[in-house]
């Protein structure tokens, strides 16, 4: 007989579970808490929802992050293929169209007869709806409920880990200044993908100060305040140094204005929400101000004086588990026989990470089941480099985008530009003999 499998959220990691799954012919049942409950951060009743940002990150396979997601789409990932479905113009970046994106993975996973969506909170690992099944997989995300998460580290015997994530403002196409912005990338100037805001030094000075003295929102009294070094507030960044953000998010380089033929002191970029370009992302600009600060800060850039923000930054709470310890190589809890995690809670960090890390569990399972198991994929690919992350310990651990950091070294010097090329190239080779050996349909 074919197990019962409960999946716990119905964010990407758990998507890819469940798909894998599906489409090997095993049925799922997807307990998701929304619209009963929402998490601080989420706003969609529907599947796999989009938060801090709308983008997937560089397309080029010469990145680690553009290396992964060809992995994934070779792997018949429902994360990659709603994204190419549902895809607006960022450059090198994939970003999609939130709305559609979602809708996508929600109607591939309701229309299947595998998969069956239950609305319902889990609060503990021991619910009596939990009892009928043979296998459990937590992919209840960073923003799992505080239930559900103190159950669970209890279980584990660890100690909370946990980091603070913020989320970029969104404004209103209709209410840019279009006399002050102009269209590009950088380096591209034909490119109708960026809204570029040019500021002056006095106005980036300026701009600066608001951030440093903006009233922010302060982490609960028991809460140390800790920040992932890949997503830190905008005003956390300003503090760190006059030029940090000229440096950073608000760099000019290979953008020209066309209004003065030059690149100004700094650029704030606006990305397209939605495939109609009516909503616009502050590209780099997670925060922590407070409501009423964000709109007297952030119209201080030229062109958003009049901004109609259609979604304010928030900060919330992530937690994750330190998965080197806690986690066998194939995502099982030590403690726990037939209890899986997936996604962000284990340790990875991002968009891409979270829905590779619940791809590989769900070809894992599957695998299992049809009563064979898969090895590991090679840590010379993207995958597998991520997936050592999880299982090598560390004195500090601490949430790990994909990067070419984690991978087998090349052992051979070089730039690092054609470094990546090799490495890229090693890693395709290696990735499709592990695919060729999985031995799953």
């Amino acid at each position: 007989m074919k197990p019962k499998i409960a999946i716990i959220g119905g964010g990407l990691a758990g998507c890819e579970v469940a798909n894998q799954l599906m489409m090997r012919g095993f049925k799922t049942h997807i307990y998701e808490m929304k619209p009963e409950k929402f998490s601080p951060a989420h706003k969609s009743e529907k599947l796999g929802e989009l938060v801090c940002s709308n983008s997937l990150r560089s397309k080029e396979i010469t990145s680690a992050v553009g290396l992964l997601k060809y992995e994934m789409q070779e792997l018949d990932s429902i994360v990659i293929k709603a994204a190419l479905k549902t895809e607006v113009p960022a450059g090198k970046s994939l970003a999609v169209d939130r709305e559609r994106f979602s809708e996508y993975i929600t109607n591939t996973l309701d229309q299947s007869s595998n998969v069956e969506i239950i609305r319902r909170e889990i609060l503990s690992l021991h619910d009596p709806v939990l009892t009928p099944y043979d296998v459990l997989v937590i992919a209840a995300g960073p923003l799992i409920s505080e239930p559900l998460a103190k159950d669970l580290l209890n279980s584990i015997g660890e100690d909370e880990l946990y980091f603070y994530d913020a989320i970029a403002p969104i404004v209103s196409a209709d209410s840019i200044n279009w006399d002050k912005v102009f269209w590009g990338s950088r380096y591209d100037m034909e490119s109708k993908d960026y809204v570029n805001c040019p500021m002056t030094e006095e106005e980036y000075y300026r701009f600066r100060e608001g951030l440093i003295n903006g009233k922010k929102v302060e982490p609960k009294g028991f809460e140390k305040e800790i920040h992932f070094e890949g997503c830190l507030p905008i005003e956390t960044m300003a503090q760190r140094g006059e030029l940090t953000l000229a440096y950073g998010p608000l760099k000019p380089v290979g953008l020209i204005d066309p209004k003065t033929g030059k690149s100004a002191f700094a650029v704030v970029q606006l990305r397209a929400e939605n495939l109609e370009k009516t909503m616009f992302n502050l590209v780099g600009f997670q925060t922590k101000l407070k409501y009423n600060e964000q709109k007297r800060v952030f119209r201080m850039i030229p062109g958003l004086e009049n901004a109609e923000f259609l979604r304010l930054g928030s900060i919330h709470r992530n937690t994750y588990v330190n998965g080197p310890k806690v986690l066998s190589e194939y995502l099982e809890l030590k403690s726990l026989k037939n209890v899986y995690l997936a996604g962000q809670i284990t340790g990875v960090e991002g968009y891409v990470e979270s829905s590779a890390c619940g791809l590989f569990l769900g070809l894992y399972l599957a695998s299992k089941f049809s009563g064979h198991k898969i090895s590991l994929p090679p840590k010379e690919c993207a995958l597998g480099g991520l997936l050592s992350h999880l299982r090598e310990e560390k004195k500090d651990f601490q949430p790990m985008n994909v990067n070419f950091g984690l991978m087998a070294p090349l052992n051979i010097r070089a730039k690092k530009s054609k470094r990546r090329e090799m490495m890229a190239k090693r890693a395709l080779k290696y990735f499709e003999d592990w695919k060729q050996g999985l031995g799953i349909k």
